[in-house]
Formats: structure tokens, C-alpha cells, sequence
């Protein structure tokens, strides 16, 4: 999946938090239009047949510009990609226009686009003998190659929405790292309804899209609402059902197979900015959409979040997410980043351009941050995932962990796997589990650790190469049971023949087992064979 890089969403993936810069590149266009005055999607199709025809795409950017400008806009540097574009063709016209909002010729932009459709449309607005772009487009690159574009607010795709005005409407982002994680980590089985709950630009609405027969969008912002319905028809796709509203109250009663949410889970004090900060005190409002998930969700279904989370004195923080977990639900919490407070509110005054303003008036906005932080006893907030799956089961599997480390999106099929593993597990006592055959995963490599020319390793490693990319540190006997796991042995049998090898009691041997056993099939190091 590839897409032009600009900062979007409430958090920057993975736990690498980049402030976000208020305009794109210093553009003197990056006033939005009203909620009002939006294009429609009348001349969707024949402005996205131009943008084909031109190769204005995720491909066919990377193309234009190199790698190094490329790269440079998702650092929210746009130099580069002005040197690029200063051809005079129509490619570096739909740059110019839609990326780095720069106005460009009449003339120039007859020969890209059809120009007076897109005025009709209202996708571009005209000053004398020049054409201005009304919305932020940027080309996406879909997970089967599909050339997909979304729409936002000028200046909100590349540098974010920072300082970007009145917010009296509720500024609306583009595609970014956020977005882009969520959208990695979300399990993509063909599924009859999804939900979107907190749309933005229609990122997650897109991708659900193309694996859900029904697809339900919502969002407290109407504005929202129209950027979804707009990204929606400019990649090719049917419109998905929109309603207006907060939370779960826009649906009913109604239930999905599929929840999906990159929510305004900014812990902040006050709710300056519709698209980031939730208007609850502390982390509420990613508490009550995950306690109130369970009962949107059908028998199996998954509810998959993005979170803030607050790590509070004498608490364990893992104790207050599994706190969180509705009846009926397994869980998979994964945190992948801690801030201590004033990281945080460093972090995101500077989304907002605060440290642009007057010296005074920010030092009085960061102690407001500290004021709600020590009132709540929070010491620092983390950052992770959060993924349900209506189980039903009385037993349920509540995972919650912390992993900082690299890992290989797409992750979806690693979350599925995760929870096939759960339900696997809960069915097998000791004896089964001796009982059942296993394949070492695909994926896992076996590395041997120690000093030159040693005879035997001081350790060795399991190490996955793929999806979370797990690394273990087991025994002789793990090491061996682990290569010898190729489908044709009980893991009885395993242990036995491993027992005579080494002249150890098989008895004892099969009695100690299972528990590391258990730990190399959840964490994915072994799959059973069923």
C-alpha cells in the first residue's frame, strides 16, 4: 500500500511522534473552503479518468518527483517537490494544484484536467487568468494496486492541520501515518456490514470497502461526511452509507462483523480541535468506545482502534485497558509507545502551532496540559492498538503487552492468526496439547548464539521474520522440539524420542513442556495441525 506521505490522523504511527507544521511548505492557498461550498462528486469520474490519463498516482508520483522529494513531503518539506514540478507538463500541474496548493495557469490547467467541470464542480476555484485547488487530493496506493485518492482540507495532508484557522467547522485531514496503521492492522476477511466510526477523509471506509457488502461511515462532523462521500467517489467506489453523530449513537442499535476507529483520543484539556481531541476528561472516550464495541459487534465479529491511554500512579496500566474490555469480547491490546507528560503536551501543542504564538500565551496552554495531567494523577500516556473479537466465550483471552519494536505491515492476517491461536488454546488441557501435532511457522528462523569456535551455543533464538517479529530464547530441548515440529509427530512423541537423546525421564520431560509449549504456539512460533 502506497501513498503520497503527508501527516494526517490523531497520532503518527508506531510510536514516532512528528509534530506537524500549520501550512504546506509556507503555501499562500491553504484557506478552506466552507462545509457548504465543498465539490460535489458529479465530475468525480471524469476528473478521475485526468488523473489516470496524467499518471497522477501514488506510482507515477514517485516517478515524477524521486525519492528524495518524495520522501521530503512526509517530512512536511515541499521544496523539493517544487523544484520537481517546474516542468511545464500536465503532471507538474496536478502537483502543483492539488499536493502543494500552488496556483497554475488556465492554459496549464486545461491541458490536465477538464478544467470547466471542475469549476462547475467546485474542485477547483478560478482568480483571474489562474485556477486554485479547493480541496487536498492525494493519490493512494491500494493493497491490490488500486489507485485510489483522498480528499481533505487544504494544508491538512502534507504538515497537518496545525495552526490551520478558524476550526469553527472542524478541520478535516488526509491520509497519514495513523491512518495508514490502522488500516495495516485491520483484519480483512469478506465480511457483510463494517463500520467506520469517526471517518475523517474516508480512508478506513475506503479500504473496508473492498471486503464488506454494507459499509456504514459516521462522524460528529458533517464536514467529515462530505470529504468521505468525496474520496469515495474519486477512487472508483460506491457510496457507503453516511450518518452524522458521536460515537455509537448515530447506528442504533444495529451491529457489524467489522468496527474500525482512529478516533480524537487526544488526552488534552478542553476540545480545541474537532479532529484530534475527543471533549472527555483523560482517556474516556477511547474507554467508552471500546466498553460499548461488544454490544455493536456480531458473534465473531472484530472492533479495531487506534488509543491514548493514561499511565496513572500506583496503577498498573495494563490493569486499567483489560478494565476496558467489554463481556463477551477477547482482546489483543498492544501498547507500542510511552510519553512521559510533557513530551506529550510538547507533542501536540505543536500540532496545533502553539509554539508559534505569543511566548506567554503558550507557557499558559502547557501548564493548562500539566494542570489536567496532575489533577488525574497521570504520570505519562501510552499509545497502541486495540483490537476486539466477539468470542462469546466465558473464558475469554485478554492479551495486553507492550511491543515498541519493528514490525511488518501489513498486520491484519497476524491478527487474525492471533485470535485462531486463542481459540485454540482454550480447548486444549495438557494431555491434547501432548497429543496434537505442530508446524514450525513459515516465517521462523533459528539463530545460535556464543563464542567463536564453542562447542555448543550459550542460547538459542526463535526469531520471526515476518508480521510482529518475535524473538524467543529457548532451551536444548525447545530448540530441538521446535525443528523436529514439521507435522508428522504428536508433540508427545516428539518429547520422547528428544527424552531418549538426552537420557532425561520422558515422564518428567511431557510434565514440564507444556507451558513453553503453550507460550511458542501463542506467540505464533508454532502452528497446530489440525
Amino acid at each position: 500500500m502506497r501513498t503520497c506521505p503527508g501527516g494526517s490522523g490523531a497520532q503518527p504511527p508506531d510510536g514516532a511522534p512528528v509534530p506537524r507544521a500549520a501550512t504546506v511548505g509556507g503555501s499562500p492557498h491553504n484557506g478552506r473552503v466552507s462545509t457548504a461550498t465543498l465539490p460535489t462528486a458529479d465530475h468525480a469520474r471524469r476528473l478521475r479518468e485526468a488523473f489516470a490519463a496524467t499518471e497522477f498516482t501514488a506510482d507515477g508520483l514517485l516517478d515524477l518527483l524521486g525519492a528524495p522529494a518524495y520522501a521530503a513531503l512526509a517530512r512536511s518539506e515541499t521544496v523539493p517537490a517544487l523544484r520537481a514540478t517546474r516542468g511545464d507538463g500536465a503532471l507538474e500541474a496536478l502537483v502543483r494544484l492539488f499536493l502543494l496548493q500552488r496556483p497554475v495557469s488556465l492554459e496549464r490547467a486545461r491541458t490536465a484536467l477538464p478544467l470547466e467541470e471542475c469549476l462547475a464542480g467546485g474542485w477547483l476555484t478560478r482568480e483571474g487568468d489562474q485556477v486554485l485547488a479547493a480541496v487536498d487530493i492525494r493519490p493512494y496506493g491500494g493493497p491490490e494496486g488500486q489507485d485510489w485518492y483522498i480528499v481533505s482540507d487544504l494544508g491538512c495532508a502534507v504538515g497537518g492541520a496545525g495552526g490551520a484557522g478558524d476550526q469553527s467547522e472542524g478541520v478535516v485531514l488526509g491520509v497519514g501515518g495513523a491512518s495508514t496503521t490502522l488500516a495495516g492492522i485491520t483484519v480483512r476477511t469478506p465480511v457483510a456490514s463494517a463500520l467506520d466510526l469517526g471517518t475523517g477523509s474516508g480512508i478506513q471506509a475506503l479500504h473496508a470497502a473492498q471486503h464488506a457488502t454494507r459499509v456504514t461511515a459516521t462522524d460528529l462532523n458533517p464536514r467529515a461526511l462530505a470529504f468521505t462521500r468525496l474520496t469515495l467517489a474519486l477512487s472508483g467506489e460506491g457510496e457507503a452509507d453516511l450518518r452524522e453523530g458521536s460515537l455509537f449513537e448515530p447506528v442504533g442499535s444495529d451491529t457489524y462483523d467489522l468496527i474500525v476507529s482512529n478516533p480524537p483520543f487526544v488526552i488534552s484539556p478542553g476540545a480545541r480541535l474537532t479532529y484530534r481531541d475527543g471533549g472527555m476528561g483523560g482517556d474516556d472516550l477511547c474507554r467508552l468506545l471500546v466498553q460499548q464495541a461488544g454490544d455493536r459487534l456480531n458473534d465473531g465479529g472484530y472492533a479495531q482502534f487506534l488509543a491514548n491511554w493514561q499511565h496513572v500512579k500506583g496503577e498498573e496500566w495494563q490493569d486499567r485497558l483489560r478494565s476496558w474490555v467489554p463481556r463477551g469480547c477477547d482482546a489483543w491490546i498492544v501498547q507500542r509507545e510511552v510519553q512521559d507528560v510533557t513530551q506529550y503536551a510538547e507533542l501536540w501543542l505543536r500540532d496545533a502551532g502553539d509554539h508559534r504564538t505569543d511566548p506567554a500565551a503558550y507557557a499558559a496552554r502547557y501548564g493548562a496540559w500539566l494542570d489536567e495531567f496532575e489533577a488525574r494523577d497521570t504520570k505519562a500516556v501510552g499509545f497502541g492498538w486495540i483490537t476486539l473479537r466477539k468470542s462469546g466465550s466465558d473464558r475469554p483471552s485478554v492479551v495486553v503487552e507492550e511491543w515498541p519494536h519493528p514490525v511488518e505491515q501489513p498486520l491484519g492476517e497476524t491478527v487474525r492468526a492471533h485470535f485462531d491461536r486463542q481459540d485454540y488454546l482454550r480447548t486444549r488441557d495438557d494431555a491434547a496439547l501432548l497429543a496434537d501435532r505442530f508446524r514450525l511457522a513459515a516465517e521462523v528462523v533459528q539463530e545460535q548464539v556464543g563464542l567463536p569456535g564453542a562447542e555448543d551455543p550459550e542460547h538459542v533464538v526463535l526469531r520471526q521474520n515476518r508480521g510482529m517479529r518475535r524473538a524467543t530464547t529457548v532451551d536444548t530441548v525447545g530448540a530441538g522440539f521446535a525443528g523436529a515440529c514439521d507435522g508428522t509427530l504428536s508433540a508427545g512423541r516428539i518429547l520422547d524420542a528428544i527424552a531418549q537423546l538426552i537420557d532425561e525421564d520422558p515422564v518428567l520431560l511431557r510434565d514440564r513442556t507444556p507451558r513453553a509449549l503453550r507460550l511458542l504456539v501463542e506467540e505464533g512460533f508454532l502452528e497446530p495441525v489440525l
